[in-house]
């Protein structure tokens, strides 16, 4: 079986994160999936795909702490099928905030697995120092903390009903620091040291969506400097990360309040790098103010 024509996804990450609609998500792509698969049980399933005859070639197997006692396999199973298997499993990440996760464990009046004492927060803290390796493994790590149910479903069939044709995808995403910098993000950039047109009245309530806007940001010494430099420093790392296999590369760029610097900036490194990359440009606070 040709490793190509084979999709392993392994959804992991915090508890509370979304990983059953993130399974949901898969089913409805044509995966099959299986909840709480015991890591040591993942070479005995990469065999039954092997066999399948390609009648098992895409699957999305949900690992997490309920299976906490076989955790300590999976890495060095990971690292042995990195060797001998035509099968290469993607892990997928579900990230959230912790105060997030908090409220969600008091709505649904659910108890966290490792919070003995009732206390979801020390839970929550225990979880992400476990699975801190695992992330930092992980192919694609998805912040789940402004998305709905919907919008994570979305966010998934995006990434992953176009795998086969666009292995590898840039997200070249804005934000502001006022807000808090996005927890998926690779690398991230501050623009803060650029002109800000927040102080030029008329300019305040638009974006950086807009031209006259976005050629007031661009049109500095410093930014074309910056720009420069940055777009140099990506040329040489995007590869490194592709040939890595990571299949989504997230760039940060922030600016005080996502609105302005931030937005005009991802919108051009966003359009230099699709030259050679598929990119996707994302704003995930230009609207906030207006809130």
């Amino acid at each position: 079986m040709e490793r190509h024509d084979v999709q392993m996804v392994i959804i992991t990450g915090m508890s509370g994160a979304g990983k059953t609609v993130a399974m949901q998500s898969f089913e409805d792509l044509g995966f099959f999936c299986v909840d709480n698969l015991p890591p040591a049980l993942l070479p005995k399933f990469v065999e039954l795909m092997q066999e399948s005859a390609g009648k098992l070639n895409k699957v999305a197997l949900v690992m997490d702490l309920r299976g906490r006692e076989f955790f300590d396999q999976l890495f060095s199973t990971l690292d042995q099928l990195a060797i001998s298997s035509d099968v290469q499993p993607q892990i997928l990440y579900l990230d959230c905030k912790d105060a997030t996760l908090v409220r969600r464990y008091k709505e649904t009046r659910r108890s966290h697995p490792l919070a003995k004492s009732g206390n979801p927060l020390q839970g929550i803290t225990q979880e992400r120092e476990m699975l801190e390796e695992l992330k930092g493994r992980a192919q694609q790590v998805l912040d789940t903390t402004d998305l709905k149910p919907l919008q994570l479903r979305e966010r998934i069939i995006q990434r992953f009903s176009a795998n086969a044709a666009h292995p590898f995808t840039i997200n070249v995403m804005s934000f502001g620091f006022k807000y808090g910098m996005p927890i998926d993000a690779d690398l991230v950039f501050d623009v803060r040291f650029l002109p800000n047109p927040h102080y030029i009245e008329h300019m305040r309530p638009r974006t950086g969506l807009e031209a006259d806007i976005s050629e007031y940001v661009l049109k500095w010494p410093e930014t074309t400097k910056f720009l420069e430099k940055l777009l140099d420093l990506l040329q040489f790392m995007v590869p490194q990360y592709k040939r890595e296999g990571k299949s989504q590369l997230i760039i940060g760029i922030g600016c005080t309040g996502g609105k302005h610097r931030s937005v005009a900036l991802a919108e051009y490194i966003g359009n230099s790098l699709s030259k050679e990359f598929v990119t996707f440009s994302s704003h995930r606070d230009m609207g906030k103010d207006k809130v």
